[in-house]
């Protein structure tokens, strides 16, 4: 099993990146504007993408301004079963995310593809708790024929 592994800086308090974790309001203000569902622990959040189909995650665990954990539940067959996790601690004047999209079966083409588009839309996370204005589907940076 291999995984994708983020780490980023947002000069916001661990609340507020929380709340963009866990409210499907604000996470369509990051990752894709087609978000809905129940980000509380035992929920699912559905994440459309337009042609390109989308995921379902059930969300295992929501620990207040240091943890979101989903599983992967519907979706690409190459993300069936894996976990996404956000674990937010505080340094300095940054809440720190330590991002992980574990358990890929195999380090494929796909997976790098995912690892870039995660990456961009952590920048996305960042700019819109720090702006005001992210960077969500179909807004996002189009890096490939894959979106």
């Amino acid at each position: 099993m291999v995984d994708i592994l983020h780490r980023v800086g947002i000069t916001v308090p661990r609340d507020e990146v929380f709340e963009a974790l866990t409210a499907p309001a604000r996470l369509a203000q990051w990752w894709t504007e087609d978000t809905h569902g129940d980000g509380d622990e035992g929920g699912v959040l559905a994440f459309r993408f337009g042609a390109t189909g989308g995921f379902d995650m059930k969300v295992l665990e929501v620990v207040p301004e240091e943890r979101v954990l989903w599983e992967v539940i519907d979706g690409p067959e190459e993300w069936i079963g894996t976990q996404v996790s956000f674990d937010l601690r505080t340094a300095g004047d940054f809440t720190i995310v330590l991002f992980a999209h574990r358990d890929w079966r195999e380090p494929g083409e796909f997976m790098h593809h995912c690892s870039t588009k995660w990456a961009t839309f952590l920048m996305s996370l960042k700019a819109l708790l720090e702006t005001g204005t992210g960077a969500p589907a179909p807004r996002d940076v189009r890096i490939s024929d894959w979106h």
